[in-house]
């Protein structure tokens, strides 16, 4: 269900906004700014097809906690939680995790079971779209240095399962596109419906494409990472008014879990049903849009639930 995805169950059995991302936000920041906007993305997009797919292929990986797994993954974690839009992400605090705002300790025995290094020594979160000889690793394409890189941080600081040679591909693929010089005028853009249902399309599309190329667990990928952004709504439509366009979010979700049961079970229409589910988002898309003043993506709305967090 959406709510396991985007973990509003859980914060609301504790009182809390249905906004997942409001237990790592840093006391003190702006909501408005944090919750309701999003940073622009330095996205450099590739003239080569093969490798304009690998990107959206990691692109979508990057925004599902299913590819880092384990506590990471049952807590809600995806790549972009902590890189957001592949930046970083000065405002996230994480309880036994974080030090100062910004930083993470991916030595922690919270994520990792295998490098555990009992201290507690967090490190700030680097921007992945800033400058390359600025980061850890080296991103040429040459040295294939990179790949070994994400494939340790997902099986090794966050006991994640072990990823298809695809999605490893395209989690390179897409850090290595991401680009200062690609960076928009603007550094930030408001969250809305809009945003995010681009964000499902594009997923399922990587996932069509991997279906088309025989790839069923890849294109699974890809529609964990679509339901997770449907999951982003939904937890802002947490609220009696708007529970029909919520039945009609989780409908949409069911749909695409069945795909993902579909692919499992080699079933040969998951495509043609996906293409479906692509038409039919653009009129659910408008009818979102045309409630989302009532929802969380309001801003006087999104400052009151900040306001009734609880601590810790």
């Amino acid at each position: 269900m959406l709510a396991g995805l985007a973990g509003g169950g859980v914060l609301a059995a504790r009182g809390e906004s249905a906004i997942r991302a409001m237990q790592w936000m840093a006391p003190g920041a702006d909501p408005a700014r944090v919750l309701g906007s999003s940073p622009t993305e330095c996205l450099r997009r590739p003239a080569d097809p093969l490798v304009a797919h690998r990107v959206e292929v990691g692109r979508a990986a990057f925004r599902t906690p299913l590819v880092l797994g384990g506590q990471a993954g049952r807590a809600g974690i995806s790549c972009e939680t902590c890189h957001r839009a592949g930046r970083s992400n000065p405002d996230f605090l994480f309880p036994g995790i974080s030090g100062a705002p910004g930083t993470a300790d991916v030595t922690s025995s919270l994520f990792s079971t295998h490098r555990d290094n009992g201290i507690d020594d967090p490190k700030p979160i680097p921007d992945l779209s800033g400058p390359k000889s600025a980061l850890k690793v080296s991103q040429a394409r040459g040295d294939r240095k990179l790949e070994p890189f994400l494939d340790g941080l997902i099986t090794q600081e966050f006991d994640g399962p072990e990823p298809s040679p695809a999605v490893l591909d395209g989690l390179a693929a897409y850090v290595r596109a991401l680009d200062p010089a690609a960076c928009p005028a603007a550094p930030r853009q408001p969250l809305g419906v809009s945003m995010l249902m681009d964000d499902v399309r594009r997923a399922l599309r990587a996932g069509q494409a991997e279906i088309a190329r025989g790839d069923p667990a890849t294109a699974r990928v890809m529609i964990a990472a679509a339901r997770t952004r449907l999951g982003l709504i939904d937890e802002r439509f947490d609220t009696p008014a708007l529970a029909a366009s919520r039945r009609a979010l989780r409908a949409a979700d069911r749909e695409l879990a069945d795909a993902q049961a579909g692919l499992r079970a080699g079933r040969p229409d998951v495509s043609a049903s996906l293409a479906a589910w692509l038409r039919r988002s653009r009129p659910l898309e408008a009818r979102l849009v045309g409630q989302s003043p009532r929802s969380l993506f309001d801003p006087a709305r999104l400052a009151q639930a900040a306001k009734r967090r609880l601590p810790g």
